[in-house]
């Protein structure tokens, strides 16, 4: 696995998450390394990009992620 900046990797979980959550485990991993190396503690996502962009999707999301070791924030 490459090392990928954080951008990429929150790229990668957008696509994941629009193909049924398609290697979604994998990319979270990804993600997770990618903020340890450059110091992050959470997430940003924006929430129209979501394929479910509502309160019951972004909870979801949160709990999925927070499960994993991941905090995530929504874009205002």
């Amino acid at each position: 696995m490459t090392d990928l900046s954080l951008n990429d990797a929150i790229e990668n979980i957008y696509a994941s998450l629009i193909a049924d959550n398609a290697g979604l485990e994998e990319h979270i991993v990804a993600l997770k390394a990618a903020m340890a190396r450059e110091g992050i503690k959470e997430a940003t996502f924006e929430p129209v990009r979501l394929a479910q962009n509502n309160r019951q999707g972004r909870k979801l999301m949160q709990a999925f992620f927070k499960k994993r070791g991941v905090t995530v924030v929504f874009a205002a």
